[in-house]
């Protein structure tokens, strides 16, 4: 593509060089720069693209795209494009490189604090059935054609549209997305023309980042000004309801659902079994039975959003029913770690208060016995959660083990102590390992037939991040290796 074409729509401030080049890619990381390319300078929270131009140019590099004044040998060689934002600018480059995909591909974007995986991963699975569709989220991308491990909830803007348009040659027609709160500050979504926007809740959780939870809540919002056919708001949530008096006055006509409130898409006459909820659907057009596979009442929020944005599309309810009941869930969210040792173990993501008293009290529904809770917390991330971590896992739980989880650079101790901060001393219902294996080693050992063993924290994840170094560790593996251990050892005496 030719380069003037590739920056139609940006403000730019200056231009050095020849327009008239042929640029074949695009990127932001030097590392993977290639012949003919543009190299995008963009100021990370670690690092800065524009120290990285003469590493770009000996890749290859022909064009760059910066918001600095920058001195290179041989500048004249080469073309210069001065925004005043390059992360912006990234975007609308991206969107220009790859022709706009999300005007032929309709996606539907679901942001909140929990639920965005479940909810993504259903709306695959029943889109399907009408046409095929893609998946972007934290666990995994589905182009249509092959699934790749996520990096990040919501991948960099050039990435993101690069997904889009596989997706389009791999002929899909829908794309299930999960939309991050930083996506949204960061302008990685800016361009995307998303079809149908969807919010769950909002609690603790990034506040590192985003410093309170109304700067949380507006970068969310964000989303549903970004839509051109629905948005839908859960509105048994505070954060929902303040949304929707924002966005209630769009063209984009807004549709609400809720258990406790009266709502377009609301559920009634709920059960929660063991393995699974039923409840009445209310619709605007009809009421329906449902049935899902999976535990829980936020199983029931989750659905409400799907059947929804599936109502929307005009999917058929007799599809929906089918897939919502014979769904498999999806990994690492409330996943029972099979055993034929009788034990209830229980493998869930939930990192923020909220989502860690959602799943006890969806134990509480079913235990027979006790509840053993083990909880860590991700070093350089949200502090002021850690506290209000321990607290829930101790209320909720008969014993609690408080453990590591990512520490990342930060002292694993030092995170401890920040959860314990939350821990009632006077009570003798938890206990501290900070070694992670252990912990889950502990759990299953003190545990009994009738009991359920949550392990929070980390879910899907199959690996432990200490320093900078990424090690492999999956909560699922070490529990069913405790699991067989226990067995065997019993066995012997």
């Amino acid at each position: 593509m030719k380069l003037y074409k590739l920056i139609e729509m940006l403000n730019v401030l200056d231009i050095s060089g020849n327009m008239d080049i042929d640029i074949d890619s695009i990127h932001y990381d030097s590392r993977i720069v290639d012949k003919n390319s543009l190299f995008i300078c963009i100021k990370g929270f670690n690092s800065d693209g524009h120290k990285y131009i003469n590493s770009a140019i000996e890749r290859g590099a022909k064009a760059f795209l910066i918001e600095d004044d920058v001195y290179v040998p041989n500048k004249s060689n080469y073309t210069f494009i001065k925004v005043k934002n390059t992360r912006q600018d990234m975007a609308k480059v991206a969107c220009n490189f790859y022709n706009h995909p999300t005007k032929t591909l309709d996606v539907i974007g679901v942001t909140g604090t929990n639920g965005k995986t479940s909810i993504t991963t259903f709306l695959k699975q029943i889109l399907n059935e009408k046409s095929k569709t893609g998946l972007i989220g934290t666990i995994s991308i589905d182009d249509g054609k092959k699934e790749i491990i996520s990096k990040n909830t919501t991948p960099e803007s050039i990435d993101l549209q690069k997904c889009f348009n596989e997706m389009i040659e791999n002929n899909c027609k829908f794309c299930a997305m999960e939309v991050s709160s930083h996506s949204l500050a960061l302008d990685r979504v800016e361009g995307v023309n998303f079809s149908i926007g969807i919010f769950t809740n909002l609690t603790e959780d990034h506040l590192d980042f985003h410093t309170d939870l109304d700067n949380y809540r507006n970068a969310k919002e964000k989303l549903f000004y970004k839509t051109s056919i629905a948005n839908i708001i859960n509105i048994d949530d505070e954060g929902g309801n303040k949304i929707l008096n924002n966005i209630k006055n769009l063209n984009t006509p807004v549709y609400t659902y809720a258990i406790d409130s009266k709502a377009d898409f609301m559920a009634t006459n709920i059960k929660l079994h063991p393995n699974g909820v039923s409840y009445k659907l209310k619709t605007p057009t009809y009421t329906d039975d449902i049935y899902v596979n999976v535990p829980g009442k936020f199983t029931i929020y989750n659905t409400l959003a799907v059947i929804s944005a599936s109502y929307i599309l005009n999917v058929d309810i007799e599809i929906i029913k089918e897939k919502l009941k014979h769904t498999l869930g999806v990994k690492g969210r409330f996943e029972n770690v099979k055993n034929n040792a009788g034990l209830t173990v229980i493998v869930d993501y939930a990192h923020t208060p909220d989502a860690l008293e959602n799943v006890l009290n969806t134990s509480k529904e079913f235990v027979r016995g006790k509840i053993i809770t083990v909880i860590g917390c991700g070093g350089d991330r949200d502090k002021i959660k850690r506290p209000i971590m321990g607290k829930i896992a101790q209320q909720n739980s008969d014993i609690s083990i408080i453990t590591s989880d990512n520490p990342r650079t930060e002292v694993p101790g030092l995170i401890v102590k920040d959860i314990l901060e939350g821990i009632n001393k006077a009570k003798d219902n938890f206990i501290v390992i900070e070694d992670r294996k252990e912990a889950i080693y502990k759990a299953i050992e003190l545990a009994e037939i009738g009991d359920v063993v949550m392990i929070a924290g980390k879910g899907h994840e199959d690996y432990q991040i200490i320093g900078t170094t990424k090690y492999h560790f999956d909560d699922k593996e070490i529990a069913y290796e405790a699991i067989e251990k226990l067995k065997s050892s019993i066995a012997n005496i």
